[in-house]
């Protein structure tokens, strides 16, 4: 009973409540509009569909073609420190590696922290080429285009919400490469029981947070691709 009723206590329920009954005693367009977006945006179900669409749109291959050069993207870190996004793409290296030998690419500029990482978790050995490919992923884009022949077979692994940009930058510099990526906690799809039709939970704002940055910051970057700094 907890679980079921205590939804209905939760700020931004309480909110939507709100805004309903405001919609009908002022029975104004514009609240109309305020409440079917805030519901919309809100609302589990559809976000769950919306987690779902956008798997569709970056699910990679965990068994890459053979002869494949691994390229992890950086995570950030420090000279001392791994993120644990950073070791979550490592893990998911090794899940693919399986226990084979490939080159692999890390593009970060704390390599030391990756390298180690990387070599305790395995025991085949490994050519790990490991350098700082610049400050986001457009000049990482840049630098492994420049080092790397078109035509070599690339397994690019990174972090699920930036699949799509990560996807239109592959294809961008035509490179032969598939995509792996790392599950979050943001696309992981919630569950849903009979009152989230009538709730709204705040992990579905921080979808679309996430979503709406990598698509605009995508879109800068297009539209500045031949002037802008960061491509340099």
């Amino acid at each position: 009973m907890k679980d079921l009723l205590e939804p209905f206590l939760y700020p931004q329920n309480i909110f939507l409540y709100g805004l309903l009954v405001a919609c009908i005693v002022y029975r104004k367009k514009g609240l109309w509009l305020l409440l079917l977006g805030f519901y919309l945006a809100g609302n589990t179900y559809f976000a769950n569909m919306v987690r779902s669409h956008y798997a569709a749109q970056i699910s990679g291959s965990s068994l890459p073609q053979s002869n494949s050069i691994y390229v992890v993207l950086g995570c950030g870190g420090s000279a001392e420190a791994l993120p644990a996004c950073a070791r979550a793409r490592l893990d998911r290296l090794g899940q693919s590696l399986g226990g084979q030998t490939a080159p692999v690419i890390i593009t970060t500029r704390y390599c030391q922290p990756y390298q180690d990482y990387l070599l305790s978790q395995q025991l085949q050995p490994l050519v790990i080429d490991c350098f700082d490919a610049g400050d986001n992923t457009y000049q990482e884009f840049n630098s492994l285009s420049e080092r790397l022949n078109q035509r070599q077979r690339l397994q690019v692994i990174t972090s699920d919400f930036h699949g799509w940009r990560v996807i239109n930058l592959i294809n961008y510099h035509q490179l032969n490469a598939g995509l792996s990526t790392v599950s979050s906690q943001t696309f992981r799809p919630l569950n849903c029981g009979w009152n989230c039709m009538v709730t709204v939970n705040l992990s579905n704002y921080d979808l679309y947070s996430k979503l709406i940055a990598e698509y605009a910051s995508y879109l800068v970057w297009r539209v500045s691709a031949k002037t802008a700094i960061w491509q340099q």
